[in-house]
C-alpha cells in the first residue's frame, strides 16, 4: 500500500519512487525475453502481438539486433515475465488508491537507450491518451542504472496539475516515430530521476517529462506500464481516426463478485 509520504509526493510533485522494488531475477528475466524477441523479430520471425521500434540513430549499426532496439511494446499480454510483473498485487495496492480498485494495464513498453541513442523531446503521456477519463498512471521500473550521462529520465515536478500542452512534432533528423515535444513551457525546476536496478517510479499522465541523449558508453533500460481505471473508453478511433498500434487492454484486477 502507499505510505503517507508517497501520496504526498504524488499530489504535490505528481510521482512517488519506490527504491528496490524488484529483485534481480524479475530484471534478468525481462532482459532475456526482449533480447530473444528482438533477435527473432529482426530474422523475420512473427513476434506478435509485440512489435519493436529501432533508434533510428544507430539503427544502422552492425550490432546484436538488441542494440538497434529503442522501444519494445506490447509484451505485458503474451510474455510471463511482463504480464506477471504488471499484474502483482503489490504492484496494483501502489496505483489503486490513485484510479480505484478496478484496474487495467493498456499500455508496456521496454525502452532501451544505447550508447548514441536520442533523447525524447519533453512531453506528457496524456497527450497520447485519448481516453474518455484521466489521469492515467505510468509504472517506470529501472532495469539497469540511470546516470546523468547515460541520458535518464528528466521530471518537471508539479507539472501534473496542468492540462495537456500544446506540441509540435520533434524535429530533429534522426527522431524516432511519434515523437513530440512542447516548446512553449519554461522548464526551470525540472530534475534528473537517477535510478538503481530494481527502483520503481509511479508518475501522473499529465507529468511533463524527457529524457537525454546517452553520452556514455553504457546503456540504459527500463520497462514501463501504464494503467487506467477499468471501464475507460478509448476514444482513439473518433478524435484521431485509428487506435495506435501499441494499445492493448487487459484487465489486471477486478474487485471480488
Amino acid at each position: 500500500m502507499q505510505t503517507t509520504e508517497q501520496r504526498r509526493s504524488w499530489n504535490e510533485r505528481g510521482y512517488f519512487l519506490v527504491r528496490g522494488f524488484a529483485d534481480a531475477s524479475v530484471l534478468e528475466a525481462m532482459i532475456a525475453t526482449v533480447t530473444a524477441l528482438a533477435r527473432a523479430a529482426a530474422e523475420g520471425r512473427s513476434i506478435a502481438p509485440a512489435f519493436v521500434q529501432r533508434e533510428a540513430r544507430i539503427a544502422h549499426l552492425s550490432v546484436p539486433a538488441e542494440r538497434k532496439l529503442s522501444k519494445l511494446f506490447r509484451v505485458h499480454r503474451e510474455h510471463e515475465a511482463f504480464r506477471d510483473f504488471c499484474s502483482d498485487p503489490k504492484l496494483l495496492d501502489l496505483v489503486a488508491p490513485l484510479l480505484g480498485d478496478e484496474l487495467d494495464c493498456f499500455l508496456s513498453q521496454f525502452i532501451f537507450k544505447h550508447p548514441g541513442a536520442m533523447g525524447q523531446p519533453w512531453h506528457q503521456d496524456a497527450f497520447y491518451f485519448r481516453f474518455d477519463r484521466g489521469p492515467q498512471v505510468g509504472v517506470w521500473l529501472a532495469v539497469s542504472e540511470s546516470t546523468l550521462e547515460n541520458g535518464p529520465l528528466w521530471v518537471l515536478p508539479g507539472s501534473h496539475r496542468e492540462a495537456v500542452a500544446e506540441v509540435v512534432p520533434d524535429r530533429r533528423s534522426d527522431a524516432n516515430l511519434g515523437y513530440v515535444e512542447i516548446v512553449d513551457r519554461d522548464f526551470d525546476g525540472a530534475e534528473p530521476v537517477l535510478l538503481q536496478p530494481g527502483d520503481l517510479l509511479v508518475f501522473h499522465s499529465h507529468l511533463m517529462h524527457r529524457s537525454t541523449d546517452n553520452t556514455s558508453d553504457t546503456s540504459r533500460a527500463a520497462m514501463v506500464f501504464h494503467f487506467a481505471a477499468a471501464g475507460t473508453v478509448d476514444q482513439s478511433l473518433e478524435r484521431i481516426g485509428f487506435v495506435p498500434p501499441n494499445v492493448d487492454w487487459m484487465p489486471v484486477r477486478r474487485s471480488a463478485a
